[in-house]
């Protein structure tokens, strides 16, 4: 396990996160720059996708967000997250599942559905983006809002129910906004 990672504004900021070995957090300023789209978070339920050392979702948490549900498939990862979750006091604002995020959006569309913001960075140069876009596209409702970090050389399939409203690069690495739209 790695440390270094800190929570960036809100209740919780400065402080310290764990991250499992292997996984590629998001850089600081990738980080601020997705809070820095969404806004203010106050009320909003959140899903995390690809969840990793669940930064994202602690973030969105720590910045005013009532609930949010991080889906990661590897268990390292899961105990990592539940670990940042109790060390902040977060386990009553939040739901960790162990699941691929394929699957999981399959299965489970009811619960993306509930979420108005939806935080996904998956590995880079994975072919899952895409899936998950798709099944993203199929369940949210109207306004829901999707933060997607990947490769800037990797261009996103967006499904017909979301537009781009936004993207930024930070050298290799793109941050794309996207709104679901009318069904």
């Amino acid at each position: 396990m790695a440390s270094g990672l800190r929570v960036h504004g809100g209740a919780e900021r400065g402080r310290r996160l764990t991250t499992p070995r292997g996984i590629r957090p998001s850089q600081g300023v990738v980080k601020e720059a997705v809070f820095n789209m969404l806004g203010n978070l106050e009320g909003t339920r959140v899903l995390d996708l690809f969840a990793g050392s669940g930064a994202l979702g602690i973030e969105a948490l720590s910045r005013g967000a009532t609930h949010a549900t991080f889906v990661e498939r590897d268990p390292r990862a899961i105990g990592v997250i539940r670990a940042n979750l109790e060390a902040l006091g977060y386990e009553g604002r939040s739901s960790v599942v162990r699941a691929d995020v394929g699957r999981w959006l399959e299965a489970r569309s009811e619960e993306a559905t509930a979420a108005q913001v939806i935080l996904v960075d998956p590995p880079y140069n994975d072919a899952v983006l895409d899936r998950a876009l798709e099944l993203l596209g199929r369940s949210l409702d109207e306004a829901a809002v999707v933060v997607v970090e990947h490769a800037f050389r990797q261009p996103l399939s967006t499904p017909a129910r979301l537009r781009t409203l936004r993207q930024r690069r930070y050298g290799d690495t793109a941050v794309t906004l996207l709104e679901a739209g009318p069904r």
